[in-house]
């Protein structure tokens, strides 16, 4: 069986009719800036043009943005992107789990599909490695091309 990455490597997906929003958090935004220029590269990879680009304070308030997006019937698929990187509380877990979940909550009521781009991880250099440019790592990039996948997905039902 291909790996994921292999599959998505084969994809022919035409998203140059969808409308995409990218909805970022400015918290950690050095590594979310990095994100974003991914996404951007990602939706351009499948024809993509039409893009709003959103931000908001941080990942616990990504789902309220999204859902505020996703239900305003101005686009086809939203790309949520953040980073949520482990200090000395427990104030990870509960930002990380609620945006999670918030997110999926969203995507399941709407219909709307959205890739999701929120790093949680350990460190800096974590978030580094993830949210690498030009052909490397990028979480955003692979949560653009979630986002057209679906789109295109839920266009063809």
């Amino acid at each position: 069986m291909a790996s994921g990455d292999e599959r998505a490597g084969t994809l022919d997906l035409d998203g140059s009719e969808l409308r995409v929003a990218i909805i970022s958090s400015r918290w950690n935004d050095t590594i979310v800036d990095r994100l974003v220029e991914g996404a951007i590269r990602g939706l351009h990879n499948f024809g993509v043009t039409q893009i709003e680009d959103v931000s908001v304070p941080g990942a616990f308030e990504l789902p309220l943005a999204a859902k505020i997006v996703a239900t305003s019937g101005e686009v086809d698929a939203v790309v949520v992107l953040g980073a949520v990187i482990r200090g000395e509380t427990t104030h990870y877990e509960l930002v990380a789990g609620e945006c999670g979940r918030g997110i999926q909550n969203v995507q399941l009521q709407t219909g709307v599909p959205i890739g999701f781009g929120v790093l949680t991880v350990e460190d800096q250099a974590q978030a580094l490695a993830r949210s690498e440019a030009d052909g490397g790592h990028n979480v955003g990039e692979e949560a653009a091309t979630v986002a057209v996948e679906l789109a295109l997905l839920k266009q063809s039902w």
